[in-house]
């Protein structure tokens, strides 16, 4: 029987019409969807695979966005793994086939520079989520998504999807306030409180003559909940007095003694665009982002007895990071159109100081893109060339000292570790969208890349200390998409595409060891190789569209980073591998419109169901064969999403969403079969409120209530309990 929680969210899916009550700022012609409109998307011209987006004003309206990553929330088959306001170091992406420890399987960009962190996987020793920090949810104008590596602009990391943010640019004068306010009643253990965040920021811009520009800061101040917790295995003896007992993942019977990793951050951002119009068909922008995190994680003893010091791990963390990028785009809509786009991210300032004595420095690691883009349109010819180049660079330096004396202020000493080096990855690219015959298109594209791995040193002293050889490999990545009018209201869609994603400079040589971790790397992992491929059908419904998409995935070699809790070390093992063969298969069901059932009502809705399991594995995690049929971790079977908003009158309107995901597993031998615990992936049904009030012409205010139902789930660390949110806005 189908468990109601189930029910309930596969009903919302099924039975919702969708979603976005502005225009839509993408059009469709023979289901190849065709950037056009508004503010223009980084995304190619023309994009032969599933697309989603929403706007600026479907997020104020509908959805509870304290970051950026926010207005993913319900999109199909996505899910980030928030932990809390202003989470910079967990919070990342997870799509159809690639789950939550695989950040190098999706692309995040802004304005078409890239946010993702392709320095490392995962989490691990290391953690290498988006810098979403760098977009705050009122710069946001749109979001694009595209799902699977169908399109040749883009490299392997795109495999899961390509989410980009494009931002505002004003054409007059404007300038806009925000104030907003969160608090979350959190119950769990020995835990017993309330934890509080607040945010602001303002923005301003305007337009004169061939100049604009726009400008934003925002300040953060979050105190998030416990997020991991001290155990001790109930066979290790007794345990001391107030410890509070329960089974671990496994479904082992253990006792908690402490919280841990309990963070209070303040973050700040500054964003600075300008643009200029060289002619009125070519603009050179530049953008500089400026992020800055101030973090402590502190712990708490449940126990009255002394507990030893990887029980209570405190934590400082500074980090000052910036971001420069620059474009100058020719934009006709003739016959020959072109980019040049370049970018840099730098970690200007990266150290987190622990108990244990020792300060972790990242200073200097960091990234650079160049990329040159071309469209051509043959006059008369049936097609459109979208061609390129470009080199993508990344550079690992992390130093970890040891810290005598005072922990939180001291000189660092010894080198405890130092890991680092550097990847390049050289591409040229092109697709070719041809119109075949009247009701029949087609996009055939080729990827060629050069990926090269060099400088590459791993020392942990005393037993390691190696100066890795340089690596170099070439590969093609073929795409191939067909699109069919079927009858007038029908399209039917199929894409292809191989993707090659190589190993990130952590995953090669990042290994660290703390008293609480150890990050094992590898210098000869292998890329993975994924074969992607697609089948939808879209139907016009009237003020609708109906989709459903069949996926399937073969993912050779695929790069895992699997953590593993050490219990006779007290500590998490992450060790970095290639898994031989992951099989995918699935279907999405989405179904958009506005105004279908009144005229005032918005609702979208998504069901995505995956088969994904370890078909091929050499590795093992306890014995020879014990991955072989387990199920790819943090990919449910099921998952579904729904948001229904209702215009009341102009001023005033109200939502409710809802996020469903069935059981995961974390390991790749299925080995945590408690998914309701510390360590654990749990199912989960969560309900989201929004009310919104347009005061008068000027003034905002909006209120709401997520998890209402103040569901407790995990993902190895718990998410939150229900939060109360509040904003106040002013717009001149």
């Amino acid at each position: 029987m189908i468990p109601t929680r189930l029910a309930v969210a596969l009903a919302m899916a099924f039975s919702a019409t969708c979603a976005w009550a502005d225009h839509p700022p993408l059009q469709k012609d023979l289901g190849v969807v065709t950037v056009t409109g508004g503010q223009p998307t980084s995304l190619p011209t023309q994009i032969p695979t599933t697309v989603e987006s929403i706007t600026r004003g479907q997020i104020e309206q509908a959805i509870n966005a304290a970051d950026s990553e926010d207005a993913l929330k319900y999109f199909p088959s996505l899910l980030v793994r928030k932990r809390y306001i202003g989470d910079y170091n967990h919070a990342i992406l997870s799509s159809r086939a690639s789950g939550t420890g695989n950040s190098a399987r999706s692309a995040v960009y802004a304005d078409g520079i890239l946010l993702s962190n392709f320095l490392g996987n995962g989490v691990g020793g290391l953690a290498f989520p988006p810098r979403w920090g760098l977009v705050t949810p009122e710069e946001i104008d749109r979001v694009d998504v595209m799902y699977g590596p169908f399109s040749a602009a883009y490299p392997g990391n795109s495999v899961g999807a390509v989410v980009d943010y494009v931002t505002r640019m004003p054409t007059r004068f404007e300038a806009h306030a925000q104030a907003g306010y969160s608090s979350q009643p959190f119950d769990l253990y020995g835990t017993h409180a309330t934890f509080n965040a607040w945010q602001a920021s303002a923005s301003a811009g305007n337009r004169g003559g061939d100049w604009s520009w726009f400008f934003n800061v925002s300040h953060t101040d979050s105190h998030g909940q416990p997020l991991t917790f001290a155990t001790r295995l109930a066979s290790a003896g007794t345990a001391p007095a107030g410890a509070l007992p329960g089974r671990n993942n496994a479904n082992v019977p253990w006792y908690v003694v402490a919280s841990q990793t309990e963070y209070t951050t303040r973050q700040d951002h500054l964003k600075a665009k300008l643009a200029y119009d060289v002619t009125p068909v070519l603009r050179a922008t530049y953008v500089l982002g400026v992020w800055r995190n101030d973090a402590e994680g502190v712990s708490h003893s449940y126990v009255a007895a002394p507990l030893v010091l990887a029980d209570l791990p405190q934590t400082r963390e500074s980090l000052r990071h910036a971001m420069h990028g620059f474009t100058l785009k020719q934009h006709t809509q003739g016959v020959f159109d072109w980019e040049v786009a370049a970018s840099r991210y730098d970690y200007s300032k990266d150290g987190k100081r622990q108990n244990s004595g020792t300060l972790a420095d990242g200073s200097g690691t960091g990234w650079q893109t160049l990329a040159l883009k071309g469209t051509w349109r043959p006059a008369g010819a049936p097609h459109v060339v979208d061609f390129g180049v470009q080199q993508d660079s990344f550079r690992l330096a992390y130093v970890t000292s040891a810290v005598p004396g005072d922990w939180t202020a001291a000189a660092p000493a010894a080198v405890i570790s130092d890991v680092g080096g550097r990847t390049h990855l050289r591409s040229a690219w092109a697709q070719d969208v041809w119109s075949l015959a009247p009701r029949w298109k087609a996009v055939l594209g080729a990827r060629a890349e050069t990926w090269t791995a060099d400088e590459g040193h791993t020392l942990i002293a005393p037993a390691v200390n190696t100066a890795w050889p340089s690596r170099s490999e070439s590969h093609v990545s073929p795409k191939l998409a067909l699109s069919w009018q079927w009858l007038p209201d029908t399209v039917v869609k199929a894409s292809t595409g191989r993707a090659l994603r190589f190993p990130t400079v952590a995953e090669l040589y990042g290994g660290t060891s703390t008293v609480n971790s150890l990050f094992i790397n590898d210098p000869n992992l292998k890329p993975e190789r994924s074969w992607t491929r697609e089948l939808s059908v879209e139907k016009d419904v009237g003020n609708a569209v109906l989709r459903a998409t069949a996926f399937s995935e073969d993912t050779h070699d695929a790069l895992y980073s699997q953590a593993l809790f050490d219990a006779a070390a007290n500590r998490n093992v992450t060790r970095v591998q290639n898994v031989g063969l992951i099989r995918t298969r699935g279907i999405e069901l989405a179904y958009s419109g506005a105004g279908v059932v009144w005229k005032q009502l918005d609702v979208n809705a998504s069901a995505t169901y995956a088969d994904s399991h370890i078909r091929e594995n050499a590795g093992f995690v306890a014995v020879p064969g014990d991955t072989i049929g387990k199920r790819q971790p943090n990919i449910p079977r099921l998952r579904a999403a729904a948001l229904a908003s209702y215009r009341w009158d102009d001023g005033f309107s109200t939502s409710v969403g809802a996020r469903y995901s069935s059981r995961q597993f974390r390991t790749l031998d299925n080995s945590d079969v408690d998914g309701g615990t510390y360590m654990g992936v749990s199912r989960f049904f969560v309900v989201d409120l929004r009310a919104r009030w347009r005061i008068d012409r000027n003034w905002t205010a909006a209120i709401g209530i997520d998890n209402i139902g103040n569901d407790t789930y995990w993902n190895f660390h718990p998410y939150p309990q229900r939060t109360y949110t509040a904003e106040l806005k002013v717009d001149l």
